[in-house]
């Protein structure tokens, strides 16, 4: 499977999100994650209707799940309180064909779980741009060995995300070391250009 390259929406509104999103999917961005904590169901769904409709199997919503299904949406992105609540394993019946993601933030977590998530999020992997102090804390032999322990393992095998300090420097060694993909937030909209930072991190993606 192709190594992929995953953007995270600005949790604050920005002005100019659209218009960059819908040149950030020209440009070949294949999933979005919609993540606006504290947004009601009625302002993710104003918002999606902002985005054409040729466009909504590249979001993922981390909340309001059922706009995925109202919306024809890629998936949905469960938090930790999601992942607990009886509701979900309900809702995700409704949603055959549907990606579903979560975040995971150690090795002991993502070897232990077992819902089969189509992928999940390892982070931080380096010192967060979009959350500063929030620090890396894993060793890349510990890692290697995980994922490689994961690649082999049979049945469930999850596609592990890194997400936390991805730039076009750390690009390479995050595929070096096993990870089937990469996020990305602060490198993509604390950047002067988001469409050119894109752009120099497809270019940074080894391809084998």
């Amino acid at each position: 499977m192709p190594f992929r390259l995953l953007v995270i929406s600005p949790p604050e509104p920005l002005e100019a999100e659209l218009p960059f999103l819908l040149q950030l999917f020209e440009a070949g961005l294949q999933t979005y994650h919609v993540r606006k904590p504290g947004w009601s169901e009625q302002e993710l769904a104003e918002y999606v209707q902002q985005i054409p409709a040729i466009y909504h199997n590249r979001l993922v919503v981390h909340a309001h799940y059922t706009l995925a299904l109202r919306f024809l949406l890629k998936g949905i992105h469960l938090t930790e309180h999601s992942r607990r609540a009886a509701s979900t394993t309900a809702l995700l019946r409704q949603l055959p064909g549907r990606s579903i993601s979560a975040s995971l933030h150690s090795l002991e977590d993502l070897a232990r779980h077992r819902r089969p998530y189509h992928y999940v999020f390892l982070s931080p992997i380096f010192p967060s741009t979009s959350k500063p102090g929030y620090q890396a804390d894993f060793k890349p032999e510990a890692l290697e060995h995980t994922l490689g322990h994961l690649r082999m393992r049979r049945g469930y095998s999850p596609q592990v995300v890194a997400l936390g300090g991805i730039t076009p420097a750390t690009l390479p060694w995050v595929q070096q070391v096993g990870f089937a993909g990469a996020a990305v937030l602060g490198g993509i909209w604390q950047q002067p250009n988001p469409v050119m930072a894109f752009r120099e991190l497809q270019a940074a993606v080894l391809h084998h």
